[in-house]
């Protein structure tokens, strides 16, 4: 039997899900590769994989896909890795460069955008090079280690401005010719719109390509990874050359691995707010590898959030 092909994001906070597929002897069992957000979702819409990490918007835009059950990178209230860097405050953005490689961050810039902040900017595509993208646009969203690279800079030099946003001067922020800059945590806003925590991505699969062995496989490597979160974060340092008790506290503090009842809460309000504005055509039921639709509280249905 074939090793089933695994697309995983090559960012610091997927470390811990697949932490058992490289250090044990998993390894043997499942045939890994590395990518950007973005691309895990083709791979498997392609069939170029059998399972994936995509971005949580993903799996309304992709037939037939089931979801390993409880597992998921999601964020409870801040987490610093998804970025809306401004030249001025949100109200008077006009246009957003948007980093190529994301997808659900770019529905969740374009919710906050008409929802919270009521503005209508012009949205396009960049590659993640902030400085390219400021010299584009009067915003840029940038996620994954770059974006968690700029709030490990920021913070300790910046103050906090109205609804959560940081103010910071470009010097601080390694832009020494800019002026100030005005920094927004997207799950940080989402959780102010909603309420909510945000699902940022799920493990995906295709039907009858996950077994009960599959899913164990999947949550061993998991739980693995937390209890070497040390680990993954001194190597981590040397890779990204950032400070290991830094990378430690976001991967502890900042991103949820589970797929809980409110994480569910809000992946629903995303996938509604998403269908509102046209992104997605409908909110499909989540459906879990395990068999049964995933339930979604009541306290969320009839409403946008």
């Amino acid at each position: 039997m074939r090793k089933l092909r695994i697309s995983v994001v090559q960012y610091l906070n997927t470390a811990p899900l697949v932490w058992g597929f490289t250090r044990s002897s998993l390894s043997e069992k499942y045939d890994l590769s590395f990518t950007v957000p973005s691309l895990c979702a083709e791979a498997l819409r392609q069939d170029a994989a059998d399972i994936a990490i995509i971005p949580a918007i993903e799996y309304q835009r992709i037939d037939d896909l089931t979801v390993l059950p409880d597992m998921a990178i999601a964020c409870k209230r801040r987490v610093r890795s998804l970025l809306l860097v401004s030249k001025s405050p949100i109200d008077q953005v006009k246009t957003v460069a948007l980093d190529e490689s994301s997808r659900s961050t770019q529905a969740l810039t374009r919710i906050l955008c008409h929802n919270l902040w009521q503005v209508a900017p012009d949205f396009f595509e960049m590659p993640p090079d902030l400085s390219a993208m400021l010299q584009c646009a009067d915003a840029a969203l940038l996620i994954g280690d770059p974006a968690l690279r700029l709030s490990i800079a920021v913070e300790g030099h910046a103050s906090r401005g109205l609804a959560g946003e940081v103010v910071c001067s470009g010097a601080t922020a390694g832009f020494p010719g800019a002026k100030t800059l005005h920094i927004y945590d997207i799950v940080e806003q989402w959780r102010s719109l909603t309420g909510l925590p945000a699902v940022l991505a799920l493990w995906a699969a295709r039907p009858g390509v996950v077994t009960p062995e599959v899913i164990e496989d999947f949550q061993n490597s998991r739980d693995a990874g937390l209890l070497h979160l040390d680990e993954i974060c001194c190597r981590a340092s040397r890779d990204l050359n950032l400070p290991a008790a830094e990378l430690l506290r976001y991967l502890s503090e900042n991103i949820d691995f589970k797929l809980d009842d409110e994480n569910l809460r809000g992946l629903d309000a995303f996938f509604r707010s998403a269908v509102a504005l046209g992104l997605i055509v409908a909110n499909q039921p989540i459906r879990s590898a395990a068999g049964a639709k995933l339930p979604v509280a009541a306290s969320v249905l009839g409403k946008p959030w």
